[in-house]
């Protein structure tokens, strides 16, 4: 039976969440002062604690902070006392929710039932997580090197709530994968999975495209448009390259975080939403805060429960786990059976692969169109950041004398990119064109490169 740790200094109150919580499934201990729940916390660790914000003898936000971050239950905080300033506290601090005096006995119901239902699903990810431990493999995940069990821990800690979550890492890491495997592990599971790429969608349509938009709000809205939030009600939208995302349009985003609400463009009816939203930057959200590119406040909204990704010259070690499931992919989709000959595994691990697990995975592909029987990886470029040349740019075919100046871009762009692990940002520095002309020309191209 779950555990919940009540504090308040009110004994009626006190009394009255106790019986609340005990009807709800829980085994309740009391406390009336933060002396008496640090006493309670030696002896036992509950699963949920609700602890009123002003006590006699502290403040409630300053016990969550005394409570390592690994080990930390949820947390409902409860206030009569409500202010902006203590919710956003609250949400810094990872509260699970954020309650004022009279509590409402319905809302509080709800949390509890999600804190049984979570406490179930880490049980059910706990015993996943042993027995795909030595196999390398986790949800959509693969590998089984140090650094990554250690993002598998934070999956298993995240995946069962509702937190939001940020997925900080080089392009080409695995972040929609790690964004799908946690929504998969999740109890949104059984609900739409919608990844966004923030930076893709042309600023002037992305507000319609996330929030929809209402008929005749503007020149071409014949019609209702739903956006992306209401799409995916109840299930998890995946915000990728947030940074990228224009400030005034940041905004209304940290407003639908905050206040569960929507509006439409045109749109004067604020619109419930229910969704989990984990988003994800290839390059630091502080710094981009310090440029001025990104919003502090959403930043911090968003980064409840952030988790790193680490680059592939760092997990050298899944390398060879990594090749085989892609070349197994690849066998199966063309009735093959080919194999990685011991060169081409050694070759693999002197790389230091700048574009991470996206460029290992089209090199393989590479790899196994120009091979036999056995895959030699002879597409691998024989220093760390060979530079583009102009004989093989694009890929295997060669540039020739009389092609247009078209077909010469299109080959030193997509050659670029695929240099770079698909990094358009990087590429568009390294081209001297701007970010808006890469996505422009990927989509003439018809390509699948992101």
């Amino acid at each position: 039976m779950p555990v919940a740790l009540i504090v308040d200094d009110e004994t009626k109150a006190l009394s009255a969440m106790t019986d609340l919580v005990e009807k709800e499934g829980f085994t309740a201990l009391a406390a009336a002062s933060l002396q008496e729940a640090r006493e309670r916390l030696s002896q036992t660790r509950p699963d949920v604690v609700l602890v009123d914000l002003m006590l006699p003898d502290g403040n409630g936000l300053e016990f969550i902070q005394e409570m390592e971050p690994a080990q930390r239950p949820e947390v409902i905080l409860i206030t009569g006392f409500a202010s902006v300033d203590s919710a956003v506290a609250a949400l810094r601090h990872g509260v699970l929710d954020y309650l004022t005096k009279p509590v409402d006995i319905r809302r509080l119901k709800t949390v509890l039932a999600n804190v049984s239902r979570t406490l179930a699903l880490k049980e059910e990810i706990g015993s996943l997580r042993g027995e795909l431990r030595e196999l390398g493999r986790f949800g959509r995940l693969i590998g089984n090197s140090e650094v990554m069990q250690k993002v598998y821990d934070l999956v298993v800690k995240v995946a069962p709530t509702d937190a939001t979550v940020l997925l900080v890492g080089e392009s080409g890491t695995g972040k929609e994968e790690v964004a799908a495997t946690i929504h998969e592990l999740g109890r949104r599971r059984s609900q739409p999975f919608l990844p966004v790429n923030c930076g893709a969608v042309p600023a002037n349509l992305i507000e319609s495209e996330l929030f929809g938009h209402e008929r005749g709000s503007f020149t071409g809205a014949t019609q209702l448009h739903r956006g992306y939030f209401e799409r995916v009600s109840k299930g998890t939208l995946f915000l990728d390259e947030i940074t990228e995302m224009p400030l005034e349009l940041q905004v209304k985003l940290l407003r639908v975080l905050e206040t569960g609400t929507l509006l439409r463009v045109g749109g004067d009816e604020p619109i419930p939403v229910d969704v989990r939203v984990i988003a994800a930057s290839n390059r630091s959200p502080e710094q981009a805060v310090k440029e001025g590119r990104f919003r502090e406040d959403l930043f911090y909204r968003l980064n409840v429960f952030p988790i790193p990704l680490p680059p592939l010259k760092e997990r050298n070690a899944d390398i060879d786990l990594l090749a085989d499931h892609f070349l197994g992919q690849i066998n199966r989709e063309e009735g093959a059976s080919k194999k990685f000959s011991a060169a081409a595994r050694r070759r693999m691990a002197a790389y230091s692969w700048p574009g991470n697990v996206r460029e290992l995975k089209n090199m393989i592909r590479r790899a196994f169109i120009l091979a036999e029987d056995t895959v030699e990886m002879d597409a691998l470029p024989v220093g760390p950041a060979a530079p583009v040349q102009a004989g093989n740019a694009g890929g295997s075919d060669s540039m020739q004398v009389g092609m247009s100046l078209a077909e010469i871009e299109r080959h030193f762009i997509l050659a670029t990119l695929e240099r770079f692990g698909g990094d358009k940002r990087k590429a568009a520095e390294v081209l001297g064109i701007s970010l808006k002309t890469i996505y422009n020309r990927l989509n003439n191209y018809s390509a699948t490169v992101s």
